[in-house]
């Protein structure tokens, strides 16, 4: 069933990443940008870097070629952080991103795809094959500074771009307050489910060897 879950998250990854960088890259020239703004603004967003990892975590996994090239994303801290980032993408989508437009066509089967799917296949996979018992609580910190570097990294391409990816880090249009309490909320998001992610993970593998001797 891990193997299964994988081969399908990866494929399904795959193809939504590579559909949405082709409808994006098109209508981002269309709205004004340049073609490297265009791909700079598809690379901007929390999604596409969270589901870009997940893609990784699945081929350093499945294949040695995968492993050799990509050893740091086969780690069981990794593949925890990784877990932990897509269910935040696909529970700010829902809470905060979903209600603010109506995707059609294409970008609505991507909406649907980066934001559901692959989240879903990534969590499930971890639960059935990639939680090990090898976590420890000082790791909650370290996934951490995932979302502050992408806040960071947001905030300071904002003046030049004259943009933002996402609508609560917008200081000009919500305030800096606003955008601070934002940020905040999602760390604390991060740390919450960092939390639950250690928990499950020393007492998941437990659970299955329980059940394997029965």
């Amino acid at each position: 069933m891990g193997r299964f879950l994988q081969l399908l998250g990866l494929v399904i990854g795959v193809a939504a990443l590579v559909l949405q960088f082709s409808i994006t890259i098109p209508a981002s020239m269309a709205a004004g940008r340049g073609f490297f703004g265009s791909i700079v603004f598809y690379f901007s967003f929390f999604t596409i870097l969270t589901n870009i990892a997940a893609v990784l975590v699945h081929v350093s996994l499945l294949s040695p070629a995968g492993y050799a090239w990509l050893p740091g994303f086969a780690g069981p801290r990794m593949r925890a952080g990784v877990a932990v980032a897509i269910t935040v993408v696909f529970l700010v989508y829902v809470a905060v991103l979903a209600p603010l437009g109506r995707p059609q066509g294409l970008f609505l089967l991507c909406s649907v795809l980066l934001h559901y799917v692959t989240p879903a296949l990534f969590v499930l996979w971890w639960l059935a094959a990639g939680a090990d018992g090898s976590l420890r609580w000082n790791d909650v910190p370290a996934w951490l500074a995932y979302p502050v570097l992408y806040v960071i990294y947001a905030l300071a391409r904002a003046p030049f771009a004259g943009e933002v990816p996402y609508p609560f880090l917008d200081i000009g249009r919500n305030g800096a307050l606003s955008v601070a309490l934002s940020s905040v909320a999602v760390a604390a998001l991060f740390v919450v489910l960092g939390a639950l992610a250690v928990f499950i993970d020393r007492n998941l593998p437990r659970h299955r060897h329980a059940a394997r001797r029965r």
